[in-house]
């Protein structure tokens, strides 16, 4: 593949969303796609910050900025390609991550944000590196979710809910079938 053609794959990526996250409103789309970018620019950054623990002996921190700059390149590849075009694999990675449901890329996001803050707690560059990756998976996290209904089909299931017409999704005690009022009797006669 010649450079020609991977610079015009990769200009050609960015609209080119499927059909299955059509629900999904732009402005959400677009917020994922800059807080993974910028965050993991940044992660990458604290993360040779932190990799400085090692004139202080401090291991757990250098271990924690390692990992903080392969999870900023993770993510950057997932979301930005174009900032590493130069590896070969980098367009097939990233348009199989893209076909993947967002609820994949918030448990990836998510879990590769949390081990650095349980191994160097205490610096600020750890919490507001991978703070922002994490951001990035709870805002794919949300997009997972869906849309929200209309007013007024909430309305209406509560309605029904009220009224105990149709299918209810209300909490049911399926524990005990036969289960008792609580009732207080009075103390226990001796």
């Amino acid at each position: 593949m010649s450079f020609t053609d991977k610079i015009s794959m990769l200009m050609a990526r960015p609209g080119g969303d499927n059909v299955q996250k059509d629900d999904v409103p732009w402005w959400m789309r677009y917020a994922g796609r800059g807080l993974g970018t910028v965050g993991s620019a940044i992660c990458m950054f604290f993360g040779l910050l932190n990799c400085t623990g090692i004139f202080t002996f401090d291991v757990q921190c250098l271990i924690a900025g390692i990992w903080q700059i392969f999870a900023g390149f993770i993510v950057m590849v997932c979301e930005a390609p174009c900032c590493c075009f130069f590896i070969d694999y980098v367009q097939t990675l990233s348009d199989k991550i893209e076909t993947r449901p967002y609820w994949n890329k918030a448990v990836l996001y998510v879990g590769l944000s949390l081990p650095p803050f349980m191994l160097c707690f205490v610096s600020v560059s750890t919490i507001i590196g991978d703070g922002l990756i994490f951001a990035t998976g709870v805002v794919y996290g949300m997009m997972a979710l869906g849309k929200k209904a209309s007013v007024e089909d909430m309305r209406t299931s509560a309605a029904n809910i009220e009224a105990g017409v149709g299918p209810t999704t209300a909490p049911r005690a399926n524990l005990v079938t036969n289960e008792q009022p609580v009732s207080f009797t009075g103390a226990p006669h001796k």
